[in-house]
């Protein structure tokens, strides 16, 4: 329970760091909400999934599905440039959480 609530709160990251380019320097009231909201819950679960789960673990994962998630977010719905190098971090970083997750038992 404590990865699925791990991955739920990675994916609350990528909310939030969205939401929060959306705020435009919160100044925008609803995205500002959505991304104090969204800051709020990605903790809370992150907290309570290193219950259960190392730190170093928990936070890589976290970040890294954040990183990530943000990295496609941005190309995909802020029209952000792709190239090799951007696309070649992107999969070391995935790469890292993979190692990660079979490390920890």
């Amino acid at each position: 329970m404590a990865w699925i609530l791990l991955v739920i709160a990675g994916l609350l990251e990528v909310v939030w760091a969205f939401t929060m380019k959306l705020s435009d320097g919160f100044t925008r009231p609803a995205a500002s909400v959505v991304t104090i909201l969204a800051m709020f819950a990605s903790f809370g679960l992150l907290s309570v999934s290193m219950k259960t789960l190392p730190l170093g673990t928990a936070y890589t994962v976290w970040t890294g599905i954040g990183a990530v998630g943000a990295f496609i977010v941005g190309i995909v719905a802020l029209g952000e440039a792709v190239n090799a190098t951007r696309v070649i971090a992107a999969a070391l970083i995935v790469s890292g959480l993979v190692l990660m997750k079979v490390s920890t038992s």
